[in-house]
């Protein structure tokens, strides 16, 4: 069944890349939400596509999305949708944006598809529990880099972070690493998975922008929780993602549960 839910998940990001291409560098309204960002007739309609895929292979499961809202979010399974996370990108016309399709069972996240459609050719991770990691179909797995001097830690979305105590933390940390860089968005889970970075500390995330990537990662052997340790979930807005092997090193300078 969860190979089912997971090809069907991919069907339906590839529904959500058709509606996307049709309107990138295109003409398009935008509007703002309530918190000022973006949103546009594309994110909108890739949402309907996702659900139209999903809703006529599985009529009784649930649903709680970016654009669209949450329908039945009381199932027994709930696919969380950003169609497009990054928008901004997408209307600055630039490809680092993705769809995040995640799907969840009695509160378990199970499934997980993050299509980055028109960065660097294309772009797709998935997994399903138990199943592995792919990325543009071919099996991924994390880094068995040990060592904070040899390891490259990303960093994303720091508004909060810096903020607050966490910025002196992550200052202590930064001279430690190898390389620091800042990916963001997708595309450093896309390396975490891949084995190509290390580390990632994030603030201001939602559960919809990394619900699909969580179970990327843990098939791909990483670990993820927020910043203070605590698992993932609908409450989630920070990241301390890592390959297993450095999380207690880092974690150990972050204090994140302070």
């Amino acid at each position: 069944m969860l190979k089912q839910f997971l090809d069907t998940a991919v069907q339906a990001a590839r529904a959500a890349e058709e509606v996307i291409r049709h309107y990138y560098h295109g003409e398009f309204d935008v509007e703002h939400k309530a918190d000022a960002s973006p949103v546009t007739i594309a994110d909108v309609e890739s949402e309907r596509a996702i659900k139209k895929v999903l809703s006529a292979a599985f009529p009784e499961h649930g649903f709680y999305g970016e654009e669209l809202g949450r329908e039945s979010a009381d199932a027994e399974y709930v696919w969380l949708i950003d169609p497009i996370d990054g928008t901004k990108s997408f209307v600055r016309g630039y490809p680092f944006f993705s769809t995040q399709i995640a799907l969840q069972h009695r509160g378990e996240l199970i499934c997980g598809v993050s299509n980055a459609p028109l960065f660097n050719g294309g772009e797709i991770a998935c997994a399903a529990k138990g199943m592995g990691a792919t990325l543009n179909g071919e099996p991924i797995a994390v880094s068995k880099i040990d060592a904070l001097n040899k390891a490259t830690l990303s960093i994303g979305n720091v508004a909060t972070l810096a903020g607050g105590p966490g910025w002196g933390r992550l200052g202590e940390l930064i001279p430690r690493m190898a390389r620091i860089r800042g990916y963001g968005d997708f595309y450093h889970y896309h390396l975490l998975a891949a084995g190509r970075v290390d580390c990632i500390v994030e603030s201001d995330v939602n559960i919809l922008d990394i619900a699909a990537l969580t179970v990327i990662l843990r098939e791909a052997g990483g670990e993820i929780t927020d910043l203070r340790g605590q698992p993932i979930g609908l409450e989630t807005t920070s990241v301390f993602a890592h390959n297993k092997h450095l999380g207690e090193r880092v974690r150990e300078i972050l204090k994140p549960g302070e």
